[in-house]
Parts: C-alpha cells; sequence; structure tokens
C-alpha cells in the first residue's frame, strides 16, 4: 500500500501560482529513494543516511516497470536518476545498463562524495561505459562554505571525485561525456546570474584546482524540509517567499521541467516534479484518483494521458520561477528576460 510521503503545513504567501498544463512528455525522472551518505541542509527530500526502509527506497519491481515503460514509450528519451543518492540503491546500475540498452539518454544527479562509499569507487569508470551525463552539486567553490552546507570534508572529497571523473573524459573540453556542475545558494536569497557565476567557477576551480567540467546550472532552494526548517528557525520564511513572490517571472512559465517531465516515486506514484513528489501532489488521472506506474502499464497507451493533463501547483512553485527561472536544468531564460 502506497502512503502520504510526509506532512507539512501551507507556506505563508498573498498570491495563487497560475495554472499549468503538461505538453508532451520526454523527460522521466525516478526518484530511487531517500538514502544517502550524506544530509545535506538544503535537502528537499530529506535524504540521509538513515533512511534505509524499503518505503523510502525503490525495490527491483519498480524499476523493472521503469524499464518496460520506457521500452513501451518511444517518446520518453530521457531517464533522470535521483535520490537521496540514487547509486546507493541496489537496483541503481541494472536499471542504468537497461535504459542504456534501450537507447535512452541517461542523466545522474551525483553527489560525488558517494565515490568514497564501499564498493562504489568504480562509478566513474560505470558512468562512462554507459554514456551517462553526471550532474553534481558543489555549492561553492570555497572550502568553508561547502562545508558548512554539506559536511565537514565534502569540499576536499567532491574535488578528489571531479578529478577522477575528468580522468574518464569527464567534463574535458570537446568530450561528450558530459558533466555539469550544480550551484544553490547558502542562505534566503536568489541565485547570481548563471553565466556570470558560471565564469568564476570555471576560472577558480581550474586555477586552484586543475578540475574541469561543462555547464554550472544555478537552482533555488526550495522552502520545504531542511531549508523551510532553517529559514522558520531564523525567522525568514514569510521573507523568503515574499521575496520568491516579488521576483515572479512570467517568461519562465514555458520552460518549466513540470511542463513536459513525469517524477516517479520510490512507491511507485506519479508526479510533475520531484518538489511535488515530497510534498505528496501527485498527478490525477481522469478519475480523479492519484496516477501510479501499474495503472500506465495496464493501458494499451500511456503518453496520451499527459498532454493537457493539469500540473498540480503551489506556494512552491514561486521558487521555479523567480528571477531567472530554476529547473534540475539550471536557469530558465536570460538575464535579459528577467
Amino acid at each position: 500500500m502506497l502512503q502520504k510521503a510526509f506532512s507539512i503545513p501551507p507556506l505563508p504567501g498573498t498570491r495563487n501560482f497560475p495554472a499549468l498544463r503538461k505538453t508532451e512528455v520526454q523527460k522521466v525522472q525516478v526518484n530511487l529513494g531517500r538514502l544517502c551518505n550524506q544530509a545535506c541542509r538544503h535537502c528537499h527530500v530529506d535524504a540521509s543516511p538513515t533512511r534505509t526502509g524499503r518505503h523510502q527506497n525503490a525495490s527491483k519491481a519498480l524499476s523493472e516497470q521503469i524499464l518496460t515503460w520506457l521500452q513501451r514509450e518511444s517518446g520518453l528519451q530521457v531517464l533522470d536518476l535521483t535520490g537521496g543518492a540514487p547509486e546507493m540503491n541496489p537496483n541503481f546500475r541494472p536499471l542504468v545498463a537497461g535504459a542504456r540498452g534501450l537507447g535512452r539518454h541517461l542523466m545522474v544527479r551525483h553527489n560525488l562524495t558517494v565515490q568514497f562509499e564501499p564498493d562504489q569507487d568504480d562509478l566513474p569508470r560505470f558512468f562512462a561505459e554507459h554514456g551517462v551525463e553526471v550532474i553534481s552539486s558543489l555549492p561553492c567553490y570555497q572550502e568553508e562554505n561547502v562545508d558548512q552546507q554539506r559536511g565537514q570534508g565534502v569540499f576536499e572529497k567532491s574535488l578528489e571525485a571531479l578529478r577522477r571523473l575528468n580522468a574518464e573524459g569527464y567534463g574535458m573540453e570537446n568530450s561528450n561525456l558530459i558533466l555539469n556542475l550544480v550551484f544553490n545558494p547558502g542562505g534566503a536569497k536568489l541565485p547570481p546570474p548563471q553565466a556570470a557565476l558560471e565564469a568564476d567557477y570555471r576560472q577558480q576551480l581550474f586555477q586552484e584546482h586543475g578540475i574541469h567540467f561543462h555547464r554550472l546550472l544555478t537552482l533555488t532552494n526550495q522552502p520545504i524540509h531542511r531549508f523551510r526548517e532553517d529559514l522558520e528557525r531564523r525567522d525568514q520564511l514569510v521573507e523568503y517567499m515574499d521575496l520568491l513572490e516579488a521576483n515572479f517571472n512570467e517568461a519562465t512559465l514555458d520552460h518549466l521541467m513540470c511542463r513536459n517531465a513525469v517524477s516517479v516515486r520510490w512507491d511507485g506514484r506519479l508526479f510533475d516534479c520531484d518538489f511535488n513528489l515530497v510534498l505528496d501532489l501527485p498527478m490525477l488521472g481522469p478519475d480523479g484518483r492519484p496516477l501510479e506506474l501499474q495503472d500506465l502499464l495496464a493501458q494499451p497507451s500511456e503518453s496520451s494521458l499527459f498532454p493537457g493533463m493539469n500540473i498540480a501547483v503551489d506556494r512552491h512553485c514561486f521558487a521555479c520561477s523567480a528571477g531567472c527561472g530554476s529547473s534540475c536544468g539550471g536557469a530558465l531564460v536570460g538575464d535579459a528576460e528577467s
């Protein structure tokens, strides 16, 4: 039986987020669970090393259902794996290999330090062999800021993990092994312009540490779980929500990831995005019930369900649409449009 993942009080605010509808779904993001070797201050999934229960991590049966779905739906061209640390799920590698065998583009949200966990030191080679696009959080190019947000010693481990990825060809000029880094602010503010910050990252990481990467993606912190709790402790939640609403940018709406993607939770339920996933705001079928992956597999064709479907929105959506916008792919619009 599926269980409600979380119970979170409503966010403050005065505006309603505009209605959105799905377009053609091309990407499937699968959250393999809340198990992680880190417990970052900003984590919207509330992941940690203690999240080991079967109700918090995807089963072998679900990973097999994902592959069946991909095989049936040629329009689902991208499989985006996240967590927690998705690599810590025992079904991660078979899922990657199976999806690659189906010709899908693979993306993995890789926290870098997981490479130092038991039996994970070969991850860079595994990623390279399967042509996986690697997306890794590095919230600053300075040690103090990274360790403050992600844990003591994370910065040095992250640098070593990046060197291992570079050694396999990731992030190198003219390489098709894509390595993108992710920045998110350390406090109750919006990210700076992505292009300028990327230039700073590139200069600092190469000059100081010899690190190469392809792109920097800027993300706005979601007022969910640990980051929300931190805002509440500092009495900044209302101020932060006011900031997000005041910087709402209509130009971002056409580019939001929820428009052309579906997120699958570790228990098989479907959501418009990973944020709705942890808030338990599911996609609803024609009968008004929450959609589950097994429901779609029981139908002769699934993709026809998605175009035009209502997207579940709430106040947290203002984080994705503030300023230049924020998505799993970074900023949504350029500075001139914000």
